[in-house]
């Protein structure tokens, strides 16, 4: 369907070759690519034409086609569709709303937090100095995985406890606390190390966007750091590199940290972002526990 779609759509070969190249640069896999790719091109053979070219109308009619056509309970054919035009109009820098495009609902469900024992043997399973300050930073410090990236040896205040965070999310700056015990194994790092701008170096890269070449460590790099680490640590749950944040969030507000403090240091734009955590916290309040436990308490024979 895909070389079809080259073959006969005008302008659809180098339409893919730029999402191609703007996936690869995100970090997506190549299964996401061809599959967000097969449905971009079903939609382009179905008009005749780039879906970016498409008339609201005619985007409305495809999509209600969809449903009719893959009515199933998870309608999976329908949201990766969905989710293909939204990234392809990332690639051609238009709103997904311009072209009206549905906003697809994601599942509520529960952030994966670590508890402080599964954490200690999350920092402790790196065999590489770089990546036990990778991981002591992204839980530390609350980064996400592009801020721990970008982190310049100028950002690092050790007379202050601080970090700055340059432009995260949102491009906004914000100070974080830098532990005593990061603080020990940052300098120990930066002395066996020796960078020179970013914290955390790796293999140049060419920046498609600017044209000019990335020196900082990959998102796969950190990536790999945490899941390999989660591995060798034996953390059966599943850990990425957000985990860390949420870890971070839950085990703040579990000590006391006001929501209002929170919201600040996790850079949110708005508190009923931070306000998920507290359903995940036992803070402030009793924990929860099964009345199986009351019942014996109350009822069961005593044993002695």
């Amino acid at each position: 369907m895909i070389a079809q779609a080259r073959a006969q759509v005008t302008g659809f070969s180098e339409l893919i070759d730029k999402f191609e190249k703007k996936l690869s640069v995100l970090g997506r896999s190549p299964s996401t690519f061809t599959n967000y790719t097969r449905h971009i091109a079903k939609m382009a053979l179905h008009y005749d034409c780039l879906p970016t070219e498409l008339e609201e109308d005619q985007l409305t009619d495809y999509l209600h086609l969809l449903k009719e056509q893959h009515n199933t309970p998870s309608d999976s054919y329908f949201k990766h569709t969905v989710y293909g035009l939204r990234m392809l109009c990332k690639v051609e820098g238009l709103k997904p709303h311009d072209i009206g495009l549905p906003s697809i609902k994601g599942p509520n469900k529960l952030l994966v937090v670590l508890l402080k024992e599964e954490m200690w043997r999350l920092l402790r399973s790196p065999d590489l100095l770089k990546h036990k300050i990778i991981i002591g930073l992204l839980y530390g410090c609350g980064l996400r995985c592009m801020e721990a990236r970008s982190v310049r040896l100028q950002d690092l205040d050790f007379d202050r406890k601080v970090l700055h965070v340059v432009q995260g999310k949102g491009k906004k700056d914000r100070y974080v606390p830098l532990s005593e015990h990061l603080i020990r194994g940052l300098k120990l790092y930066i002395d066996a190390e020796r960078p020179e701008e970013w914290l955390f170096n790796g293999q140049p890269m060419e920046n498609r966007k600017g044209g000019d070449f990335d020196s900082r460590y990959s998102q796969k790099g950190v990536q790999w750091a945490v899941s390999s680490a989660s591995k060798k640590a034996g953390i059966i749950k599943h850990v990425n590199v957000h985990t860390l944040r949420h870890t971070f969030a839950t085990h703040l507000l579990e000590d006391g940290m006001d929501i209002m403090t929170l919201k600040e240091m996790l850079g949110h734009e708005r508190i009923e972002t931070t306000l998920v955590y507290l359903h995940i916290a036992q803070s402030g309040r009793r924990k929860p526990f099964s009345p199986l436990d009351t019942l014996f308490v109350a009822c069961a024979p005593s044993t002695k």
